[in-house]
């Protein structure tokens, strides 16, 4: 077996990376290994060498192994998995089969990702169904945002107009501000109360450990090219199989278009699982050699970084060592509760010497106990400001965004990171 690559330095070598860029913000896009690239372009040698023998024959079996793979690291059975091209797209094809009416309610929260409180949006303005959104400001621990959520529930059901809350829809890490989220208890309150849960697990796989079969969850979809080093666009999208004769269409509708006399059929036969592989065989016309990629990065992450338990643990200690270091540079804090539970990820947040003011004449502008006052309406302005500089000046970048009266900083960490390459950047 090869001799895992130290972390750091030593193992910047082997991604896709130019050497002057400090790749401060993995957890927007991901980047992967040189020997994943080899791969991905074999694939698309392939595919442009023979379009038909590899889109009809070769493509959905080597996809079928992928998922086989997957399902291996994800503990749940190949049948309930397939591939999207993101996780947005895995989040509103699932919401887009459930038939929602206008007695149903979607409970979301407060720091739900932005594209997908839009996709609800547009679910409302389709279907009539209502949304509830759990209300909060970070940091708050795991416990009280469970708590807030039954809440919610609980309200819904007290209303007395004949309104049912049919699904939960939140994150396994939020994406800003960056936090692990109590995805576990949620689900568990969602079976205990009758609600259907999707997880948005954008930032999951890759950088926690996945265990769906004991997870329990109803619906859940992950990026695979943001932390599992896969090429984009590429995600996984899990159905539960008591669930899989709800999925009908995909996002676009395709070939595999299941009619509703056809999805009866299949779940009074039990070959749902076909359906639900077939359904997602064919959408479109995509360049789907990304999938294909996923047996060659979990061969690196075994052989060259060590596995998947050790990658997970350098990447939360690098990030909280790296926001404490950058903070301390600094002199302000790091956004984390008193339990340590929002920081228990690969992503962490840092406030910076900018503080949010009012829009009126005098406020907000100027200085105030060593820190920068700016006005509301001047925040994207001044973001745009931090991050054009990082990219010109510094060659990096990094997530400057507006929270609780604050800007913050989002660090992600990764294993061709380290704290040198922190502690450079800190004081720039």
């Amino acid at each position: 077996m090869t001799t895992p690559i130290p972390y750091g330095a030593p193992m910047r070598q082997h991604f896709c990376l130019d050497p002057n860029w400090k790749n401060l913000n993995h957890g927007s896009f991901g980047t992967y290994p040189l020997t994943i690239q080899s791969t991905l372009r074999a694939h698309q040698t392939t595919a442009e060498s023979h379009p038909d023998l590899f889109i009809r024959r070769l493509c959905p079996s080597q996809t079928q192994h992928s998922l086989n793979l997957l399902s291996t690291l994800l503990n749940a059975p190949s049948t309930s998995l397939a591939f999207v091209k993101n996780a947005t797209t895995g989040v509103n094809t699932v919401l887009h089969n459930i038939p929602f009416t206008s007695d149903d309610v979607i409970i979301y929260f407060d720091t739900i990702y932005g594209a997908i409180e839009y996709g609800l949006l547009a679910l409302q303005e389709r279907t009539g169904v209502q949304l509830r959104k759990v209300e909060y400001t970070l940091p708050i621990s795991h416990e009280e945002i469970v708590r807030r959520f039954r809440d919610v529930v609980d309200r819904v059901r007290n209303e007395g107009n004949g309104m049912r809350v049919k699904a939960a829809v939140f994150d396994m890490v939020v994406s800003v501000p960056a936090v692990r989220f109590p995805f576990e208890a949620l689900v568990r309150e969602c079976k205990e109360l009758g609600v259907l849960s999707v997880v948005d697990g954008a930032h999951g796989v890759g950088m926690l450990e996945v265990d769906l079969g004991s997870l329990g969850v109803d619906f859940f979809t992950s990026n695979l090219h943001k932390w599992l080093y896969i090429p984009r666009g590429c995600a996984v999208l899990y159905v539960a199989p008591q669930h899989q004769h709800l999925m009908r269409t995909t996002s676009p509708t395709s070939w595999g278009y299941i009619s509703p006399s056809a999805a009866e059929e299949a779940r009074v036969n039990g070959t749902t699982a076909d359906a639900f592989r077939y359904l997602f065989q064919q959408t479109a016309t995509n360049d789907d050699t990304p999938y294909l990629c996923v047996p060659e990065a979990l061969k690196f992450r075994d052989e060259v970084c060590g596995g998947e338990m050790a990658i997970y643990g350098y990447l939360e200690r690098l990030a909280n060592e790296a926001a404490d270091l950058v903070a301390g540079m600094l002199g302000t804090e790091v956004l984390r509760d008193e339990e340590g539970l929002l920081t228990r990820c690969a992503m962490t947040n840092v406030r910076l010497l900018v503080r949010v003011g009012g829009d009126g004449d005098g406020d907000g502008d100027g200085e105030e106990g060593g820190c920068t006052v700016v006005k509301k309406k001047e925040v994207g302005e001044v973001t745009l400001w931090f991050q054009n500089t990082l990219l010109d000046e510094y060659n990096t970048f990094v997530p400057v965004f507006e929270y609780n009266g604050w800007l913050w900083t989002r660090l992600s960490a990764q294993v061709y990171l380290d704290k040198i390459i922190f502690s450079g950047w800190g004081v720039c």
